[in-house]
């Protein structure tokens, strides 16, 4: 079966759900196109780790953008990190946290300065230097560009891991952060 073009409508339901479902999918952003190996969840309420916990304007983007809307921020002030919206059940959002690259490699490790195919995604902050991404990509609607969007195989099931998110000190017990088992791609190993 041919990959497809993820659109809204899987956005409109739970971050939890959208993360899980998202790992294996392609990240195709340009001439670049990468696996999804790793990715977070946050949930816009009751999550002291999201954005919504404590800044107005992640709260205003929920309401003014449809799921599958691009949420990018910068990193204390090192790196622009991707996440998408989730609205539907429960609204937040999913960090793409890795990818393992498929297509545009040459130009990625042009971009990040690395020749370790393994290296250049395996983080949100490598990830968004390999692919370009920064805050000119902040609010893109990632459901109607095919090349700046989400694909995957409808009915693949992928072996997942669910662990606790990293970098976080509050709401730090969830186990939100998903990732595909025995990948070589991810920013941090999963304790087993």
């Amino acid at each position: 079966m041919k990959r497809q073009m993820i659109g809204r409508r899987f956005f409109r339901r739970d971050p939890l759900t959208c993360a899980r479902e998202l790992i294996g999918a392609e990240l195709i952003w340009g001439e670049c196109v990468g696996i999804i190996v790793e990715v977070e969840a946050y949930a816009a309420l009751n999550d002291e780790a999201a954005h919504t916990f404590t800044r107005p304007t992640a709260r205003a983007f929920i309401e003014r953008n449809k799921p599958g809307a691009a949420y990018i921020y910068f990193n204390y002030g090192v790196h622009w990190m991707l996440n998408v919206l989730v609205k539907g059940e429960e609204n937040g959002f999913v960090l793409i946290r890795a990818l393992e690259p498929r297509r545009g490699i040459a130009l990625m490790q042009k971009r990040r300065g690395v020749v370790d195919a393994r290296k250049l995604c395996s983080g949100p902050g490598k990830l968004t230097q390999a692919l370009d991404i920064t805050d000119r990509h902040h609010e893109m609607d990632l459901c109607t560009d095919p090349r700046h969007c989400f694909a995957r195989t409808p009915g693949t099931i992928f072996d997942l891991v669910a662990d606790k998110r990293i970098g976080i000190t509050r709401s730090a017990d969830h186990p939100w952060r998903f990732t595909l088992r025995g990948s070589q791609f991810l920013s941090v190993p999963v304790k087993l």
